[in-house]
C-alpha cells in the first residue's frame, strides 16, 4: 500500500523536528545501543533535541565517533560483554531502551552464523536482561522485513507468514521471541520495528548492507556498481527521518506491546535504484551483474498500515530526495 510522500528540501535533523515538534517526548532516559551507528546515531540526536538524557552503548566496531552526538553519553562496550554491559545499565538507569547494536549483513550471516547468533541473538538476551534487572519501562527492538517468509501477498503485513531465508532473519526473529517472553513474564513494555531497507547519511557506502549508500560511493569513487541477479529484486526502501520519526512517536504508550513494519510501503527494483542514484550522482555508468547472494528475497514490500493506524506515523520522504540527500553528504564527507 502506497502512502504519501512530501519532499525533502531541508536536513535530516530538521525534517526530524519538524515532524515531531508537535508532540515532543518528555525529558526521559534512554539508553540507545548501536548509538553511533547509520540508524542509532539519527535517533540518538533526535532524542537530545527533545531534551531527553540519552546515553549510548556502542563498541564502535561498526559505529563512528563521528556520528556520536557529544551530547549523549557513551560506553564503549559490546552487548557480548555482559559485564561492562551491566555497569552500564546501572549508571545510565534508562526508562527506555532503544535496541540497534547489531550485525546487520545477511550475507554475512550466511558465511558466519555463529558470528550473526552471538551478536544479534547473545548479545541481544544481554541487553533485555539488563534492561529488566534494572527496571527499564519500555523495550524498543529494531527488527527486519528478513522475518518473513517469500511473500504470498505483497505488501506483506504484520500477520504474514514467517519462515526466515537468511540466518539473520532467525536470529531477528528468535529476538522478537524472547522481548515478547520478557514482556509477558516480568511486565517490561515492548516495540517492535520490522524495518524495510533504510537508507541515509551516514551509512556505510563500504559495508555489505545498504545499496543506495554503496552505489553512491562507487558512483562518486568512478568505479562501476554491481547488480546481484538480473536487476528484477525489488525491496521496500524507506528514508531514515521516517525511521526517526517512527522511533519518537513510539516513545509514549500508545501501541505498547506490538509489532510494526517501518516502511514505504513500495517496492523498488535494483534497475530503478540503480538508475535513481546514477541521476542523483550526474553517472552515466553502466552496471555489472554478478549471482544472486545466498539468503536474499527475490520482492519484498512492507505495508505499514499499522503503523499510520496506531502510531500515527507515515513515510514523508520520497526516494529521489532521500537519495539526493546522500549524494549530497557523500560529497561532503568525501
Amino acid at each position: 500500500m502506497a502512502v504519501s510522500e512530501t519532499p525533502l528540501s531541508q536536513p535530516v535533523s530538521q525534517v526530524i523536528t519538524t515532524i515531531s515538534n508537535s508532540e515532543r517526548s518528555e525529558n526521559m532516559r534512554v539508553l540507545v545501543t548501536g548509538g553511533a551507528g547509520f540508524i542509532g546515531s539519527h535517533i540518538v540526536d533526535e532524542l537530545i533535541i527533545q531534551g531527553n538524557t540519552v546515553s549510548v552503548v556502542d563498541d564502535l566496531s561498526e559505529g563512528s565517533l563521528q556520528n556520536l552526538n557529544p551530547d549523549a553519553r557513551l560506553f564503549n562496550v559490546s552487548i557480548n560483554d555482559a559485564p561492562a554491559l551491566e555497569k552500564a545499565f546501572a549508571e545510565a538507569k534508562p526508562e527506555i531502551v532503544s535496541h540497534h547494536a547489531a550485525q546487520i549483513s545477511v550475507r554475512n550471516s550466511m558465511y558466519d552464523p555463529t558470528n550473526d547468533a552471538q551478536v544479534n541473538i547473545i548479545g541481544s538476551l544481554n541487553v533485555l536482561q539488563a534492561a529488566v534487572k534494572h527496571d527499564a519501562e519500555r523495550f524498543m527492538f529494531a527488527s527486519t522485513s528478513a522475518v518473513y517468509a517469500k511473500p504470498q501477498r505483497l505488501p506483506m503485513n504484520e500477520s504474514h507468514p514467517m519462515m526466515p531465508e537468511s540466518v539473520y532473519g532467525v536470529s531477528k526473529l528468535s529476538v522478537e521471541s524472547f522481548i515478547r517472553l520478557y514482556s509477558n513474564t516480568y511486565g517490561i513494555k515492548h516495540k517492535i520495528f520490522r524495518y524495510g531497507n533504510v537508507f541515509g547519511p551516514r551509512q556505510n557506502p563500504h559495508g555489505e548492507a545498504g545499496v543506495v549508500a554503496i552505489f553512491t560511493g562507487q558512483f562518486l569513487r568512478g568505479e562501476q556498481p554491481t547488480i546481484f541477479g538480473d536487476g528484477t529484486k525489488t525491496r521496500d526502501y524507506v528514508f531514515v527521518s521516517d525511521v526517526v520519526s517512527a522511533s519518537i512517536a513510539a516513545m509514549g504508550d500508545a501501541g505498547d506491546n506490538e509489532t510494526y513494519n517501518i516502511a514505504r510501503g513500495i517496492g523498488v527494483s535494483d534497475y530503478e535504484m540503480f538508475d535513481t542514484v546514477a541521476a542523483a550522482a550526474d553517472s552515466s555508468m553502466h552496471p555489472k551483474y554478478a549471482p544472486v547472494r545466498p539468503g536474499e528475497a527475490e520482492h519484498v514490500s512492507l505495508d505499514p498500515a499499522k503503523a499510520r493506524e496506531i502510531l500515527l506515523w507515515r513515510p514523508r520522504v520520497s526516494l529521489p530526495d532521500g537519495i539526493a540527500q546522500v549524494v549530497e553528504h557523500y560529497r561532503r564527507t568525501h
